[in-house]
């Protein structure tokens, strides 16, 4: 270990720790990696072994040879389970080993491996660094999980050396339910690549609605299949495709059926984000939860139209523009704004959706998210040194 807190141009050992390989963690957590690893740091993973499937594999195997601290993956539960406590001790034994400079944590069970470091190997612990991507901040408020989890939280405040939050309304949650950070705290957006700017344009026999993303409970697509019911009674018949795999899929299937709209409502499988933008014509996130959405990044950087919900940073990623925002969880106002978008022309839809990717263009980069994550870890490391 060496903490670098005079030389910021020194190069760091970083270990990023997280549980499932899948959605806009994964993704950020990629983003950052690669970010720093094309900087000259060493990085290193941690990460549930039996999530994420032949996609995360891939991205795994094309990552490994530039993993100068390897990848460590292993059986971690997303709830508690009898097998924390031993994959505790596998992971601190692991970031002990490798004396890194930076533990960094990522969502609920990330931060809990990664501020534990220390506790059982006795050695001198690495600046422990925490980004929650909504994760236990997201249970309901005022329900048991929720008033136990804040407890953790908070008690796993005291071993956190900087908080970076990836949208204002997460650092908003934390100190509304857990309290003040009692260390560094930053607000660091998601940001997307230059070319992900490139618009993208749908095939001639697109949907004309897209739903891309996981499908479960936080989602709301159980929402949007309502809101096309609706539509149906007003003799409007949009053709919807949802991309993605979940917990939900079979039950979503069973509820499309049973409305007699199995032939206009297609489930296709996961794929990359911008391949599945070209399948629709205007995309649709009914979500009832969120943190900072990637996927609401991606499609308003490609120019897709969107009708999306008021939910989590999703009015960050809308700025100006967040009057476009529909309230969550209720299929007739999800139902009017789909019948007065599918009504526009598409002239129309193309401005409002080029506006909103300008303004997405001047705010969420991925190099500046990655600049700003590392500047992050060297304030850490030099208020640690300085004994605050």
């Amino acid at each position: 270990m060496q903490h670098s807190a005079g030389n910021s141009e020194a190069p760091l050992r970083i270990v990023h720790v997280f549980r499932a390989p899948v959605g806009g963690l994964f993704r950020h957590v990629l983003d950052v990696t690669k970010g720093q690893i094309a900087r000259g740091h060493a990085v290193g993973l941690i990460a549930d072994a039996t999530t994420g499937g032949e996609t995360a594999e891939k991205r795994f195997a094309d990552l490994r040879p530039h993993l100068s601290l390897g990848l460590m993956r292993l059986p971690i539960h997303r709830l508690p389970h009898p097998s924390d406590l031993p994959a505790a001790f596998a992971i601190n034994r692991r970031i002990a080993a490798l004396r890194p400079d930076v533990v960094h944590g990522h969502g609920s069970k990330g931060g809990v491996y990664a501020r534990a470091t220390g506790l059982f190997s006795g050695r001198e612990s690495p600046v422990r660094i925490y980004t929650p991507h909504g994760g236990s901040l997201n249970y309901e408020p005022g329900s048991l999980s929720h008033r136990i989890f804040m407890a953790m939280e908070a008690l796993l405040a005291t071993r956190t050396d900087a908080l970076l939050f990836e949208s204002a309304f997460i650092a908003s949650r934390f100190e509304e339910f857990v309290g003040n950070p009692k260390g560094l705290a930053r607000i660091i957006p998601n940001g997307v690549s230059g070319e992900e700017f490139a618009p993208v344009q749908p095939q001639a026999d697109a949907a004309d609605l897209l739903y891309v993303g996981e499908l479960r409970d936080a989602k709301g697509i159980d929402t949007l299949i309502d809101a096309m019911i609706l539509l149906s009674r007003r003799g409007l018949t949009p053709r919807l495709l949802l991309i993605g795999g979940g917990p939900n899929r079979v039950v979503l299937q069973e509820q499309a059926q049973r409305a007699g709209l199995a032939d206009r409502i297609v489930f296709g499988n996961p794929r990359p984000a911008r391949e599945a933008f070209s399948l629709g014509r205007a995309m649709v996130v009914p979500s009832r939860f969120e943190s900072l959405p990637y996927i609401v990044l991606e499609a308003a950087a490609a120019g897709v139209p969107l009708v999306a919900t008021n939910v989590g940073g999703v009015p960050e990623i809308f700025g100006p523009y967040a009057d476009r925002l529909i309230r969550p969880d209720n299929p007739e106002i999800l139902a009017d704004a789909l019948a007065r978008l599918l009504s526009q022309s598409p002239e129309t839809l193309r401005e409002e959706a080029r506006a909103l990717s300008a303004y997405v263009a001047s705010r969420f980069s991925v190099s500046r998210m990655v600049d700003d994550v590392l500047q992050g870890y060297r304030d850490a490391i030099a208020a640690r040194a300085a004994g605050h």
